[in-house]
C-alpha cells in the first residue's frame, strides 16, 4: 500500500500530515537517497537544506517562515535527525534527518506508558552495557524502583526485542534505534527542555526557544572528563608540559633526541611504545610502530591486512601519474579471484570496490580500507598489545636520562647600528691624531690662489 492508504493515517484532516504526505511524494516531495552515516548507509535521507527550499517554494514563503515551519515539524516528530539528537531544531545545511514512520507520529495519540518507556530504557541499558546519559540514568533508576514488581518482565521485553534488533541488517537497525530514541526525546524530553507536547499539536510557541540547561550541564560534564583523561593521559607526551628526554635539540644544539625517535630505529624509547598503546590510530601513525605490528600480523598469517592498507596509503597520498599502475596492482595483487594476498572482505563492499576501480581515483578503495582498519582494530589490535612481540619491544625500550648541560654565560650581540657608528668614531679619531703631510697643504693654499674671482656685474 502507498503511504496515503497507510492503515496508520486514520485523521485525514490533520494540515500537518497533508503537508507530511506531500513532502514524502516520489514526484514532487523532497528528494531522499542514501546517505554514508560513519560507516552505515541509511536509505531515504534528506537534508536540512532540502526540507527548507522545499517549504519556501512550495508554499511561496520566505526562508525564515520555511525554517520555523520545518522546525515545528521535527520538534513534534514527524522528522527526526539523524546525527544531532539534542535539539529538536531543522538545520538548514547539509544535516540528515529521515521522515518518521506514521506508526510513531504524534496525531496517532498513541498512549505513553511508562512500562513502555521502561522497556525502552532497558534496552538501550543492555546495548550501551550500562552507560546511559544522566537523565536517562535516573529516570532508568526512578521506574526500576517504582516497578520493582513487574522488573522481571519489562527486562525480559528488552532482551527480546534487543535480540530481535540485532537479527536486522545493519542499516534498518540504525534507522529503527533512530526513529524510536526521536520518539521518546518528543514525549520524555530531557530536563530543562521544552517539549512540544506539552499542549499538545496546536502548541504554536518554538519548542526550542529555551536553553537545554540540563542537557548542556551533561554534555560539559562531559566534555571536561574526557579532556582531563586526554590530558593525564599525554601530559608526559607534550614538549611544552615536560621536558624532552634526553635534551631538547632546539636549546642545547645536542641531536641524542632526533637519532632515539627516527623514523626506523631499531630499538624506540619507552616514551615511543606508550604511545602506542594509545590508540590504533597512533600505532599506525608510526613507522616503526607498524613494523612491529607488522611482525605481529606474520605470526598471525594476517599480514595481507596492514599490506592493503599501506597500498591504499601509499594510492591516496601518491603521485597522480601513477594512480591507475597502482590501482591495478592493488586489485592483482588483494582483491582479484586467487590473488596471492586475497583480503577477506564483505561482498557488497567488494562489489563497490571492484567497480570502482573501473574508474580508478584517490579514493576509490576508501571502502575496503575502512573495513580492514576496523577489522584489524577490533580484531587484531587487542591481541597485539597482549602479544609477547610487543612485551618483547617494551621491554627492550630505551629510557634515555636526562642531559646535564653547564650553564654558559654568553654577551649579547652588539647591534649593527651601534658597530657601524663605532667605525665611523674610529676613523675619524685617527684622522685627528695622524702626522700631517705639510706640502699636501701648502699645495691646495696655492691652488686656492690662483683661481681666477668670477666678473662683477
Amino acid at each position: 500500500t502507498s503511504l496515503a492508504e497507510s492503515p496508520f493515517l486514520s485523521v485525514r484532516d490533520r494540515p500537518e500530515q497533508a503537508v507530511m504526505l506531500e513532502m514524502q511524494d516520489p514526484k514532487t516531495g523532497v528528494k531522499s537517497q542514501p546517505q554514508k552515516l560513519v560507516i552505515t548507509t541509511i536509505p531515504h535521507a534528506i537534508t536540512g537544506e532540502d526540507v527548507v527550499t522545499w517549504l519556501a517554494n512550495r508554499y511561496t514563503i520566505e526562508a525564515e517562515e520555511a525554517w520555523a515551519l520545518g522546525t515545528m515539524l521535527v520538534a513534534f516528530g514527524y522528522i527526526y535527525p539523524l546525527q544531532d539528537h539534542k535539539r529538536l531544531v531543522i538545520k538548514p545545511d547539509t544535516s540528515l534527518y529521515r521522515f518518521q514512520t506514521p506508526y510513531f507520529w504524534p496525531a496517532q495519540q498513541w498512549p505513553v506508558e511508562d512500562t513502555d518507556y521502561a522497556i525502552y530504557l532497558a534496552k538501550r541499558n543492555i546495548r550501551k552495557k550500562g552507560v546511559l546519559e544522566m537523565h536517562e540514568q535516573e529516570q532508568y533508576n526512578s521506574l526500576h524502583k517504582w516497578m520493582n514488581h513487574k522488573w522481571d518482565f519489562i527486562v525480559m521485553q528488552a532482551k527480546e526485542q534487543y535480540r530481535a534488533g540485532k537479527e536486522r541488517k545493519k542499516p534498518d537497525r540504525t534507522v529503527f534505534d533512530c526513529q524510536e530514541r526521536a520518539y521518546w526525546i518528543v514525549h520524555r524530553p530531557p530536563p530543562g527542555t521544552v517539549s512540544a507536547m506539552d499542549y499538545g499539536l496546536e502548541r504554536m510557541v518554538d519548542p526550542n526557544a529555551e536553553e537545554v540547561t540540563g542537557q548542556s550541564r551533561v554534555c560539559v560534564c562531559v566534555c571536561v572528563c574526557v579532556l582531563v583523561k586526554f590530558s593525564i593521559t599525554c601530559n608526559k607526551h607534550d614538549p611544552f608540559l615536560a621536558p624532552c628526554l634526553p635534551s631538547n635539540p632546539w636549546v642545547t644544539d645536542d641531536v641524542t633526541y632526533w637519532l632515539l625517535n627516527m623514523a626506523n630505529v631499531d630499538i624506540p624509547t619507552k616514551m615511543r611504545v606508550e604511545r602506542w598503546t594509545f590508540s590504533f590510530g597512533e600505532l599506525l601513525s608510526d613507522p616503526r610502530g607498524r613494523d612491529d605490528f607488522r611482525l605481529f600480523l606474520k605470526k598471525e598469517f594476517s599480514g595481507e591486512n596492514l599490506a592493503f592498507w599501506e597500498a591504499c596509503e601509499d594510492l591516496k597520498w601518491g603521485t597522480a601519474a601513477t594512480m591507475n599502475e597502482k590501482a591495478q596492482q592493488v586489485y592483482k595483487t588483494f582483491l582479484a579471484r586467487g590473488a596471492p594476498r586475497w583480503i577477506n572482505i564483505d561482498g557488497k563492499t567488494m562489489e563497490v570496490t571492484v567497480k570502482g576501480l573501473k574508474h580508478p581515483h584517490r579514493y576509490v578503495l576508501d571502502a575496503a580500507q575502512t573495513h580492514i582498519f576496523m577489522l584489524m582494530k577490533k580484531d587484531s589490535y587487542g591481541r597485539y598489545l597482549k602479544s609477547p612481540v610487543f612485551k618483547d619491544t617494551q621491554k627492550k625500550a630505551i629510557g634515555p636520562d636526562q642531559h646535564r648541560f653547564r650553564s654558559v654565560k654568553r654577551r649579547p650581540s652588539i647591534s649593527p647600528i651601534i658597530v657601524r657608528q663605532q667605525e665611523k668614531e674610529e676613523r675619524a679619531r685617527m684622522a685627528t691624531s695622524g702626522p700631517v703631510d705639510i706640502t699636501q697643504v701648502m699645495s691646495k693654499l696655492s691652488n686656492k690662489g690662483k683661481e681666477v674671482p668670477p666678473p662683477k656685474k
